[in-house]
Parts: structure tokens; C-alpha cells; sequence
């Protein structure tokens, strides 16, 4: 059953002014020349040089680079510990459409990756510079192209936000009150890894509370401007909220965000009435690729 939300004004007047111009039939069409592609690996994408290595460049403006360095260690620290599904296919299908609703955002700069992990654990993740991966263990459970879209724009919510970049800003400012970290750093890899520790750690520890329901809100404007029904993340949550809390694919998500009713309430309040007058988007159940 679908509850009434809105989204905020100024948010809504650039949905409605942007989103008859897409035509999402051709742009999340799966070539047939491209099946034999290999799947894409995050962690072993071209590593790009910053100027300078040091954690403490975080206690100021960080550059793109820096970030998507931070990021690609991030990822790779979490493949080591769960890697890609083995479905050429699959992936292919999950960047086309993040790719596309990425493209909603304010960080078109970005070079995007998104994943789906060897995980029976419901939930999704995102590191800074473009990195996004859902379990196998949630996508399982989706039902169409749209609810894709609204887990995957609420992670790219995350990184437009840089909700893991100021997480990481106040550990370097705590850690650069203790000591000279600058003096330490053999080399600028070394000190990313230094820096965010494991990164699947980092990535479990979470985030503050209002950024996880900022990441919501955020994310279903971007899921409206790429065409897709807003109701594609509300229906996922209301799925998650009726899950028993107690079940064991649910233990690292509640570690990590607010509870899906309470994430549910929060969305609601923030956008009372407005889809109601929002343009029908679209759902593509026949479209979504299901995993054998």
C-alpha cells in the first residue's frame, strides 16, 4: 500500500521541468554487441595521482581526485571481503541504470561504478568518488527497474552529499591532534589506506542518523528526475519494514542505518501530499533483469 509523500518545492519545480525530455527506452537498452563484455571490477580502475597524499588534506577542500582515491580503496577493501556476482549481464544491467540516475545529480564529473556483492545480507553501500554496491541478498528482493533505481539514487545521494568524505574529515582532525601524521606517510596509497583503515570497517561503522534519511530524500528526487516512479525506494523500505528485525540479513543494515519504518516516517513527513501531483513514471518490471 502506498502512503502520500511530497517532495520539496524547489525540488519538485526541477523534476517537472526535466523529466519529459528523457527517453529512458533507448538510453537502459542492453546492446547485444555488449553481453560479451567482462563486468566491470571497481577496485582495479586506473589509479589517478593527487598532488598531495596526506591525510590532512581532508581537513581542508578535497580534491576529485583525492576523493576517488579514497574511494577505489574503499572498494577494494570491500571486494576483498565480498566480491562481484559472478553475472556478466547483472552488473552491466545495474551501471547501466545507475549510471543513468547518477546522472541526475550534481556529480556528473564523476566516473560511476556500481556493483551487486556475493552477499545473502540485505543492503547497499557507497564510498566516496562514485562507488556504489548492493547485496545480492536485497536485489533478490527487488521487483522492478524502479525500486533499482531508488536504492541505488539513495547511495548516490550519499556520495553528492559526501556524507563518507566529513565522516573521514573528523577522524583526520582527531587523528592530526595526536600526532604529526604527515611525517609518517610513505606513499600517497599507503596513506589513503592509513587514513580510512579497512574500508569495509569504515563503511559498517555508518553514518549519522539525518544523513541516512537526507540520502533519502535527496535520492528520490534523483530517482524522479531519471523518469522512474518515486515510489520505487518507499516500496522497498515498506518490503524491509516488514521484515522480522531480529533476522540475521538485516543485522549489519540496522547497525548502520535507522530502522526502514522509522526511515518510512521521516520521508513522510518531509514530503507529505506531493507525489500525488507528480507525472506518472515508470516501473519497468518486464525490463529488470532477475537473477537466475
Amino acid at each position: 500500500m502506498k502512503k502520500t509523500f511530497s517532495v520539496l518545492a524547489l525540488m519538485l519545480g526541477m523534476y517537472a521541468a526535466n523529466s519529459a525530455a528523457f527517453d529512458l527506452g533507448k538510453i537502459l537498452q542492453l546492446p547485444e554487441e555488449n553481453k560479451k563484455q567482462k563486468t566491470e571490477q571497481p577496485a582495479q580502475q586506473p589509479a589517478e595521482q593527487s598532488s598531495s597524499a596526506s591525510p590532512l588534506m581532508l581537513l581542508g577542500k578535497t580534491s576529485v581526485e583525492d576523493e576517488v582515491r579514497i574511494g577505489r580503496q574503499v572498494a577494494g577493501d570491500l571486494l576483498g571481503a565480498a566480491p562481484l556476482v559472478k553475472d556478466d549481464t547483472l552488473q552491466r544491467y545495474v551501471n547501466t541504470v545507475g549510471r543513468w540516475v547518477a546522472a541526475q545529480s550534481n556529480r556528473k564529473e564523476l566516473n560511476w561504478h556500481f556493483g551487486v556483492i556475493e552477499s545473502e545480507d540485505i543492503n547497499a553501500f557507497a564510498a566516496p568518488g562514485g562507488y556504489v554496491f548492493l547485496t545480492k541478498g536485497l536485489y533478490r528482493r527487488l521487483n522492478n527497474e524502479a525500486e533499482l533505481a531508488g536504492v541505488l539514487a539513495h547511495e548516490i545521494a550519499h556520495v553528492s552529499k559526501k556524507h563518507h568524505l566529513e565522516v573521514l574529515k573528523k577522524s583526520a582532525m582527531i587523528g592530526a591532534l595526536s600526532q604529526s601524521v604527515s611525517k609518517e606517510i610513505k606513499s600517497g596509497d599507503q596513506a589513503v589506506q592509513n587514513l580510512i583503515g579497512n574500508g569495509a570497517e569504515m563503511l559498517a561503522r555508518g553514518l549519522d542518523k539525518e544523513a541516512e534519511f537526507e540520502a533519502d530524500r535527496v535520492g528520490v528526487v534523483f530517482a524522479a528526475r531519471s523518469g522512474y516512479d518515486p515510489w520505487g525506494l518507499p516500496t522497498v523500505l515498506q518490503d524491509m519494514a516488514a521484515i522480522n528485525t531480529q533476522d540475521n540479513r538485516l543485522a549489519l543494515l540496522y547497525k548502520t542505518h535507522p530502522t526502514a519504518s522509522d526511515r518510512l516516517a521521516r520521508l513522510g513527513e518531509a514530503v507529505g501530499d506531493r507525489f500525488d501531483s507528480l507525472p506518472t513514471g515508470k516501473e519497468f518490471p518486464d525490463r529488470f533483469y532477475r537473477i537466475k
